[in-house]
């Protein structure tokens, strides 16, 4: 390649009959499209290993300039148009791409940036030269298709209500963490008695401020077990309002108390947020006939949104490819004698890592063969607890692709694996008094 052929040109200049004229017809075309905010770099790389220069479209004002011109070209050449996921910046070509019925294809940003430096030996990244490496990428089959797809009214509602489900639980985050640090001057021995995160906690930081004017109120005991629902013993009411009349934390001044009861309140809506879109997914997802079942296991809101970052697990030939998705395949380092240690990609979508691993701790707490399993694992002394966790979230995301493709009910002791079925524990003894009486 020329030093000047990343050199772009505008779409006005373009003139697509000379292109057309100086290539044989039903050659196959593929054009790179490296998307930016307000342009776009377009490379053709034809079959014989070609390219062309650069278009420069701005984005989105010329996009149906470049439609024209790619249906022209697409009338007598075999045309395909590959992009990188560019978050929502690309959008409005891919709808005009499928509105023109002009095949696009996905190509990943981690192989382009990879192959930058095999592409012309030269490991530099622009704009032209990224058009480039996709073009060349689709062209080698390393792509997949990504045709423009709105989905239906109910899968437009399970998105909108995910998002708001995740905004809302980072700022509940975000807002917790202030908490926490104003009572770890304040407040010390609050979080020994009872969870920052709790509902009840919330309300009574919110409404009181901080521990002298809870310990002072006298209709404290009676606000603490309507705000938690009646769950909470005298016992226990006695231990948080002795906790909040001895503590030795900072003495709050009434600024103070408005500081707490400020990041308390905003930590206590995001929370009542994250409930209310959880409540209205679970009724957008029961009557789905893929979420409804992955529900039963991991919980209809986390199910939602698996489907709304992954989309329907039925496209994925196999279990594997769908944990892939996740970011949860293992990636390894290892050469010679040096063997490296297995950890997991993390190249799919965070939320979904965040939220399957929230499903597996729910799964350890609520079923005693897990917790055993654990157990067993740890005893060996070859693991650790986070290693545990993400373990069962690979054998977890695994069962989630198997009972929607192959129609069959969760099982925890397959899930497991062969070690922990009934049938093959009874074999196993049954070896093992053979070989005693053979001895």
């Amino acid at each position: 390649m020329n030093k000047r052929v990343y050199t772009a040109i505008g779409i006005a200049h373009v003139q697509i009959d000379k292109i057309l004229a100086a290539r044989e017809p039903d050659l196959q075309v593929v054009a790179g499209v490296d998307v930016g905010k307000t342009q776009l770099l377009l490379s053709l790389r034809w079959s014989d290993g070609r390219f062309d220069k650069p278009w420069t479209v701005a984005n989105p004002e010329q996009i149906p300039d470049l439609i024209q011109s790619l249906k022209s070209l697409g009338g007598q050449h075999k045309l395909m148009v590959a992009m990188e996921p560019t978050g929502t910046y690309g959008d409005a070509l891919r709808q005009a791409l499928s509105d023109a019925r002009i095949p696009l294809h996905l190509v990943s940003g981690k192989r382009a940036h990879d192959y930058a430096e095999v592409f012309d030996g030269v490991p530099s990244q622009h704009d032209g030269k990224d058009s480039a490496v996709v073009a060349e990428l689709c062209a080698l089959g390393k792509s997949s298709p990504w045709q423009w797809s709105p989905g239906d009214e109910r899968c437009q509602r399970i998105g909108l209500m995910v998002d708001q489900m995740q905004a809302a639980n980072q700022l509940k985050a975000i807002w917790l963490g202030r908490t926490e640090a104003l009572l770890g001057r304040y407040w010390p021995e609050a979080t020994r008695r009872l969870q920052l995160s709790s509902g009840t906690m919330m309300r009574a930081l919110s409404h009181y401020g901080g521990p002298a004017p809870l310990a002072q109120d006298a209709a404290a005991p009676e606000r603490l077990r309507e705000w938690s629902a009646g769950k909470f013993k005298p016992e226990r009411l006695g231990r948080i309002l002795a906790c909040a009349q001895r503590t030795l934390g900072v003495r709050q001044t009434p600024i103070d108390q408005q500081r707490v009861s400020w990041c308390a309140g905003h930590a206590l809506a995001a929370h009542l947020e994250v409930g209310r879109c959880q409540y209205r997914l679970r009724r957008l997802g029961a009557e789905h006939p893929v979420i409804a079942v992955q529900g039963r296991t991991i919980g209809i809101p986390t199910a939602c949104l698996l489907w709304n970052e992954l989309g329907d697990p039925r496209q994925y030939h196999c279990a594997a490819a769908y944990r892939k998705a996740m970011g949860l395949n293992l990636k390894e380092r290892s050469s010679g004698q040096h063997q490296g240690q297995l950890k997991i990609s993390k190249r799919g979508s965070g939320p979904v890592r965040h939220w399957l691993y929230l499903s597996v701790l729910r799964l350890i707490r609520n079923e005693p063969v897990v917790r055993r399993w654990c157990r067993r694992k740890l005893r060996r002394g070859h693991t650790t607890k986070m290693s545990l966790i993400t373990a069962l979230m690979r054998k977890l995301s695994m069962s989630m692709w198997t009972v929607v493709n192959r129609d069959e009910p969760f099982d925890l002791q397959r899930m497991l694996g062969p070690a922990h079925s009934e049938q093959r524990a009874k074999k196993l003894t049954a070896l093992k008094g053979g070989a005693a009486a053979i001895g």
